[in-house]
């Protein structure tokens, strides 16, 4: 009798595993539809409203509706969705490497180190010899603050490994302290600069979408895909380690290994994605906290599915930046702010055990 009720037991989790995986199947199908309208309706919002966007994206629309999608709102538009797939994806790697819903791509200290490299270009800019200068030219900020999330992951990277081993708990801690030091070192650069070079830190933290060009997609996009490409090879490795380490080793995990790549994955997908866009927050914690409600953990469609709602949300967001005060508008971070606050305020109270000491 009870062998028969274990093989019951098993057959319906079984059932229920694969119920949820055929849910994710078609909710990738349906994410990917309103991804396309989403794209669709970003090329055709703007203010030059009477832009016929099917002929343009032909080619046999006038040239200045041709100039407005191609050289304006497209790159505008594919840099939201990659930046916003890139925050959501690496989210979800995030918060399944450290098994808790309310980690964020910032832990690993990218976020923090991509600011003081851009707060250093544009404070000290016009100190980099001519010939630097001429070879970074206008990409002086991006490379910065790709060159600084960089530095600073790997910077938290060998404090946390001690004899081989990645702790997560200590890179954590680490990444909290090296943030604080990073803070001050941001705020005696924003001390001594001037009032130009204070709007420029301004905006730039705020984050914004609005000077995305060709030039800046063709620098970020290559290194962006490749990490949304390599983030669902990692989905077995999470979803082993979310019984823990030792449960993922018997597995057949290399957790060091999956551990690094996952790290160094974050790091490059964040550093390119804030080199563009400047500070965006939220969509991170966001994004995949809504689909583990709708499809559950398996971060097989987690991850997927996550790059889809993470680009619609950048997009919708950019759409209310562009209306809520037009024809000005606002930084898309602020937006995302006013969306994310209450929504991440809602996951601590939901999971306050999760971080209770």
């Amino acid at each position: 009798m009870a062998v028969a009720d274990a093989t019951n037991l098993r057959a319906g989790a079984s059932r229920v595993a694969g119920d949820r995986r055929r849910f994710s199947r078609l909710l990738t199908g349906v994410l990917a539809v309103a991804l396309a309208l989403a794209m669709l309706l970003s090329l055709g919002w703007g203010a030059a409203d009477q832009t016929d966007v099917l002929a343009a994206l032909i080619g046999e629309g006038s040239l200045r509706d041709q100039i407005i999608i191609w050289d304006i709102r497209m790159p505008r538009m594919l840099t939201a969705v990659l930046v916003g797939a890139s925050l959501a994806v690496s989210g979800a790697v995030m918060q399944g490497l450290f098994r808790n819903p309310l980690a964020d791509p910032g832990l690993v200290g990218v976020s923090a180190g991509a600011g003081f490299g851009a707060v250093m270009a544009i404070v000290l800019g016009s100190y980099l010899p001519v010939a630097v200068a001429a070879a970074v030219g206008k990409f002086t900020v991006p490379f910065a603050a790709f060159v600084g999330g960089w530095v600073t992951t790997l910077l938290l990277y060998a404090i946390a490994t001690r004899g081989g081993r990645t702790s997560v708990a200590t890179m954590l801690l680490a990444g909290i302290a090296l943030g604080a030091l990073i803070g001050a070192f941001m705020g005696l650069m924003i001390y001594y600069a001037d009032d130009n070079q204070l709007r420029d830190l301004t905006f730039w933290s705020m984050g914004s979408v609005a000077g995305a060009s060709w030039e800046k997609l063709g620098a970020s996009a290559p290194l962006i895909i490749i990490t949304l490409i390599a983030a669902p090879f990692l989905a077995r490795a999470l979803n082993a380690l979310t019984l823990g380490e030792a449960a993922a080793h018997h597995l057949g995990i290399d957790v060091q290994k999956m551990k690094f790549i996952a790290i160094m994955t974050v790091a490059a997908s964040i550093g390119a994605s804030t080199a563009i866009t400047g500070g965006i927050g939220f969509v991170g914690i966001v994004v995949p906290h809504l689909l583990r409600l709708v499809q559950g953990p398996d971060h097989r469609g987690l991850l997927v599915n996550g790059a889809l709602l993470g680009a619609i949300i950048l997009l919708f967001a950019d759409a209310i930046s562009r209306v809520l005060i037009a024809p000005a508008e606002l930084p898309i971070g602020i937006v995302m702010a006013a969306i994310g606050g209450p929504f991440f305020l809602w996951i601590l109270l939901k999971n306050r055990n999760l971080v209770e000491m």
